[in-house]
């Protein structure tokens, strides 16, 4: 006997989907998933490209040569850093103070393995650190960021006193001494031009002050600020602090057209 075929399930149900139907709706969802992201991506970056266009870049405004104009940040630290150098090294300060450091620390080297007296090399050692000072200052434009300093004159004031200096260290150091040798003489005559170039750095100097006026008259009030002189406002002979409309020479506070000398009426609300 043959076996009898199942039967149909109750209901009239289809039967489940087989495996390969399921692996095939999945990479369809997954193909479509994937085209609508990139379709997304291609958007963003139409969308980015239309911004890139709609919005050119700034054309750099242009900026005077001798003047720092409306320049901010690096560019405006590269132009303060080429024209300190510019100045510096074309005025001459630069190749006087690098010769006085190097006839300073010239002196210093002749001096080793000599019974020296401290205040000469304190006094040596003073002028080195203060000129290098001066050189990393303007080397760097650190000069131009401190403008409440007025740079010219207290440089010119130190060239004055590290002259004073150096030659009052050349005699203390000649008269120190009853006998003065090979490397101590020649340590003496180092630190003498070294001060001569202090004096020539002076004179350079004098070219900034050239061509410039003193202003005058800066501490005179304007019209009408000074002591003694009537307020605007006020009538003509009126007492110097009277209110503006009180009569000349009375009372301030008076009513106008009140007698001199009479009493301000009393306030209302006042005491009887």
């Amino acid at each position: 006997m043959a076996p009898k075929p199942k039967a149909a399930p109750k209901g009239g149900a289809a039967p489940p989907p087989a495996k390969g139907d399921d692996k095939k709706k999945d990479d369809k969802k997954d193909k479509k998933d994937e085209k609508k992201d990139e379709k997304a991506e291609e958007k963003k970056e139409e969308k980015k490209e239309e911004k890139k266009e709609e919005k050119p870049k700034k054309p750099k405004s242009v900026q005077p040569k001798d003047e720092v104009g409306t320049r901010k940040g690096c560019r405006r630290y590269k132009w303060e850093f080429k024209d300190s150098n510019k100045k510096f090294w074309v005025m001459g300060h630069a190749e006087v103070k690098l010769l006085s450091i190097g006839f300073l620390v010239g002196a210093l080297i002749m001096f080793t393995g000599i019974n020296l007296h401290p205040l000469i090399t304190l006094v040596i050692t003073m002028e080195i650190s203060i000129f290098c000072f001066f050189f990393i200052v303007y080397t760097f434009a650190i000069s131009r960021y401190l403008s409440f300093i007025l740079w010219p004159v207290t440089d010119l004031l130190n060239d004055l006193i590290a002259f004073i200096f150096l030659v009052g260290i050349l005699v203390f150091a000649v008269k120190v001494r009853q006998t003065l040798p090979m490397h101590y003489f020649i340590a003496v005559v180092l630190i003498g031009v070294a001060a001569l170039f202090a004096l020539v750095d002076v004179c350079l100097q004098r070219k900034y002050f050239k061509g410039k006026k003193i202003k005058r008259n800066v501490l005179i009030p304007p019209p009408g600020k000074g002591p003694g002189e009537a307020a605007p406002g006020a009538a003509p002979g009126a007492a110097p602090g009277a209110a503006p409309g009180a009569a000349p020479g009375g009372a301030p506070g008076a009513a106008p057209g009140a007698a001199p000398g009479a009493a301000p009426a009393p306030a209302k609300g006042g005491k009887k």
